[in-house]
């Protein structure tokens, strides 16, 4: 195998541990409107992932320099044919990082409503932008000769990549409902095992429908499988979430993701960006990929820093393990 192939399996990794931690992540900030009754609920919520959310976002960062750094035509194409979309995508992580911190520094109702509004825009855009930007990835998008993408933005916004923004949406949101219900107690963790079959149900016929799309599209005999992983999985974690254990569900929810992302890396490769003008422009690993003397560099740094990534965000999620409810909440200082 080239180097090349092996950072493109890499960057999968990446995007794939980015989806299935911001998964949740996104999901909760969701769950702020849709399941919180109260101003003491809400904080419940936040409070889940107060500790990890920025934790979470590094996989973002590392993705996006992994691929700048490894396939330089693959992210000069992307980030400026996608402009507005990944545009929207990093002020809505912003603000929403802004609103975490500001939500609790001032008493008055308003403010912290208007920052509790702010998260839930902000965890929902994304969750769905970012179906959308892959669905196009995937699917295929106008390049020319030189490896520039001549599309407008209105040309991202066709049926497959919107079904795939409601995909991640829908599952980004179930994955956090299943999370809530592990990390909570009380009557929030029981409606919130109650909303994830409803929003797991419409998730699994978004995701088959997606998925089957995408298989008839471009797909082989391995991306069959891992369709069959990711539906299994999800069929799984409903039924676990029914039997009330949260943390299977929470892990087979997670199986979903990871099996559904890698389908559509699966489908894509060898390409990185497909051209829907002709095969022969199309980004490839081949063509879009740095020297092998950058890619040998760059292998020897991810051997020795992505252990001790993984060790400490880890030790992180370890140290915050247990539940919380209402009435661990304390009364706002100010």
């Amino acid at each position: 195998m080239e180097l090349h192939d092996v950072w493109f399996v890499l960057i999968a990794v990446l995007w794939t541990g980015y989806f299935f931690l911001e998964g949740f992540d996104f999901g909760v900030g969701i769950l702020t409107r849709l399941l919180a009754r109260d101003r003491a609920e809400k904080r419940v919520l936040i409070n889940t992932i107060g500790p990890v959310w920025d934790g979470n976002e590094v996989w973002l960062l590392t993705a996006g320099g992994a691929t700048f750094a490894a396939f330089p035509e693959w992210y000069a194409t992307l980030f400026s044919g996608f402009y507005l979309p990944l545009l929207l995508i990093l002020v809505c992580l912003i603000v929403r990082g802004v609103a975490f911190e500001y939500r609790a520094k001032r008493p008055e109702e308003n403010w912290q409503r208007n920052w509790e509004t702010a998260i839930f825009w902000t965890s929902l855009l994304p969750a769905f932008l970012w179906g959308v930007a892959f669905g196009n990835i995937v699917h295929g998008v106008k390049i020319d000769a030189e490896f520039e993408y001549v599309g407008n933005v209105w040309d991202l916004l066709n049926p497959y990549a919107l079904l795939g923004g409601l995909v991640t949406l829908t599952l980004f949101t179930f994955h956090g409902t299943v999370f809530t219900a592990l990390k909570t107690v009380g009557e929030i963790r029981e409606r919130a095992r109650r909303l994830a079959l409803r929003v797991g149900l419409v998730t699994a016929v978004l995701a088959s429908a997606f998925l089957l799309w995408t298989q008839a599209d471009r797909g082989d005999g391995t991306s069959l499988a891992a369709l069959v992983v990711a539906v299994a999985a999800l069929v799984a974690a409903l039924l676990a979430n029914q039997a009330g254990r949260e943390g299977w569900s929470f892990t087979l929810s997670g199986v979903t993701i990871v099996a559904a992302v890698a389908m559509l890396f699966l489908t894509l490769f060898p390409n990185v960006m497909p051209s829907t003008l002709d095969a022969d422009w199309s980004l490839t690993v081949t063509n879009a990929s740095s020297s092998p003397y950058t890619l040998k560099i760059m292998t020897w740094l991810a051997v020795i820093a992505t252990p001790v990534v993984l060790l400490y965000q880890g030790w992180t999620y370890w140290v915050f393990r247990k539940r919380i409810g209402t009435q661990h909440i304390a009364d706002p200082v100010h």
